[in-house]
């Protein structure tokens, strides 16, 4: 078996996050027989910035016609994610609070499955059915994770008249550019010591 340089320097990589304590989030690139990758594109691998990837889990229910987030390169746009639970059924019917939890949750759980965390997020947009002044507050309480007090994400809370679906009173789309190649390696993903 010959191992390229390509093959070499992703291997090189793997190594170091994993002494790091890190997982790397890894380009899809080259690296097949000959070093071709896709698109017949030679170099042995690594990072392609105009590769596209459709993020769909099946874990999480969408609306019709739109992908989760669609992540080209280091930047993953991400599509309204609302509160619907995994099986599609309605979180908190008429509960603004509820409602928005579940929306950042599914979009945090999109972000990561992109390789993203809300951190990465650098505009966020927020449309609420009938939003009043105060539904801010809400808002960002639900979606801490997503409204630092230093350098938030660009963005807009918009009111609007309705949602795609019966019920639903906030959507939240956001726009992600990954700016580290290793993440730290979540406790609940170590190997443990039996």
């Amino acid at each position: 078996m010959r191992i390229g340089h390509g093959s070499f320097r992703r291997a090189t990589l793997i190594v170091a996050a994993a002494s790091l304590g890190c997982a790397p989030v890894v380009g899809s690139g080259g690296g097949g027989p000959g070093g071709e990758g896709p698109r017949g594109m030679r170099g042995g691998g690594g990072f392609d910035p105009t590769d596209t990837r459709y993020v769909n889990p099946g874990t999480l229910a969408a609306l019709d016609g739109f992908t989760h987030a669609v992540r080209v390169g280091q930047t993953v746009y991400v599509s309204g994610e609302v509160a619907l639970d995994s099986m599609g059924r309605l979180v908190g019917p008429g509960d603004l609070a509820a409602q928005a939890r579940q929306a950042f949750a599914n979009l945090e759980l999109v972000l990561h499955i992109a390789g993203a965390v809300p951190a990465d997020v650098v505009r966020l947009d927020v449309y609420v059915v009938g939003y009043k002044p105060g539904d801010l507050g809400v808002i960002r309480e639900a979606g801490a994770k997503f409204f630092p007090a230093r350098n938030p994400p660009a963005g807009v809370v918009l009111g609007v008249a309705a949602l795609p679906r019966d019920g639903l009173l906030i959507a939240v789309d956001a726009t992600a550019v990954i700016k580290a190649m290793f993440r730290p390696i979540r406790e609940d993903r170590m190997p443990r010591d039996d």
